[in-house]
């Protein structure tokens, strides 16, 4: 459990280092092609604004989005509160605000900008379906979520994407008026060389973002299995909870992109098991966290 938990860590930070370089060069060649820092400030101010935003207020917008009902008092459901609040006990966290969501899809997330201003939403479907050991895994799995400050983190990924993404829009924007250094004889071939690195950057930048936050996503994913796995000493609850939660084919009928990475398991069942949605799947694949459940 250690060493998947140090390994995780360990690869996250590698994948956020990558980021920022390709961020940095991106910037860099901006720079370099107008002359100018205005479009790098914008483009940092915009992202970091916008996210600002979601960081403050994102968790009430999810809630309302997913149809979340709460939050559960303990005389509305003891099992329920008493399941969060031994594992919160345990693991040394504030009790979270507790939500139900009244979908038959075995799901759930966590949410908010720290242990303090947290909250859970747990799918009716999930409640119902799974016995004490696999809910009080996912449950243990979405307050590592909120122990690892992943959603702060996933804070820092989307103004990463953010930046990148007007870095291109703001290039592919100017050059239509014919914007930025011509070619010249003074530059040579060193000028063309990072004319050329920098024009792939630009227009690969949003997949290469894409990629890169698909990846940090799917580590948290490994992250909070193998921290939830610490927190009950238990990894075959979780690992049969994923088993039955793969059983179930329809999508959740409130689910959306923007919020997909938030859940336990992907919220869009068997489509998210084929062609390009598998490839580009905000969680890797239940089959996977399995076996490495099943190897600690």
């Amino acid at each position: 459990m250690y060493s998947q938990i140090e390994s995780n860590k360990r690869k996250t930070l590698i994948l956020i280092a990558i980021f920022i370089i390709v961020v940095l060069g991106v910037g860099y060649f901006l720079f370099y092609y107008y002359s100018a820092i205005e479009f790098l400030i914008f483009a940092v101010v915009i992202s970091v604004f916008m996210s600002l935003g979601s960081y403050f207020s994102g968790d009430k917008v999810v809630l309302k989005s997913a149809g979340a009902k709460g939050p559960l008092q303990k005389n509305d459901n003891p099992y329920i509160y008493r399941l969060v609040e031994n594992l919160c006990i345990t693991a040394g966290l504030q009790m979270p605000k507790i939500y139900i969501i009244p979908e038959s899809f075995p799901n759930a997330f966590a949410t908010g900008r720290d242990p303090k201003h947290a909250s859970i939403a747990l799918t009716q479907g999930l409640i119902d379906k799974l016995e004490n050991e696999e809910l009080e895994g996912v449950i243990a799995h979405e307050l590592s979520h909120i122990k690892n400050y992943d959603i702060r983190l996933m804070m820092v990924v989307v103004v990463l994407v953010g930046i990148l993404v007007l870095f291109s829009d703001l290039f592919l924007r100017f050059r239509l008026f014919g914007g930025g250094r011509r070619n010249s004889k003074s530059g040579g071939q060193s000028q063309s060389i990072i004319m050329i690195i920098g024009l792939a950057l630009l227009i690969l930048s949003p997949i290469i973002a894409k990629i890169i936050q698909l990846a940090i996503s799917r580590k948290r994913e490994f992250l909070a299995d193998a921290s939830a796995s610490l927190l009950t000493r238990y990894p075959e609850g979780l690992a049969r909870a994923l088993e039955k939660i793969s059983e179930h084919q329809a999508p959740m009928k409130r689910a959306s992109n923007a919020t997909a990475h938030l859940y336990f398991s992907n919220p869009f069942g068997a489509k998210s098991k084929k062609g390009i949605a598998k490839m580009f799947s905000t969680h890797p694949p239940i089959e996977e966290r399995i076996k490495v459940l099943r190897g600690m």
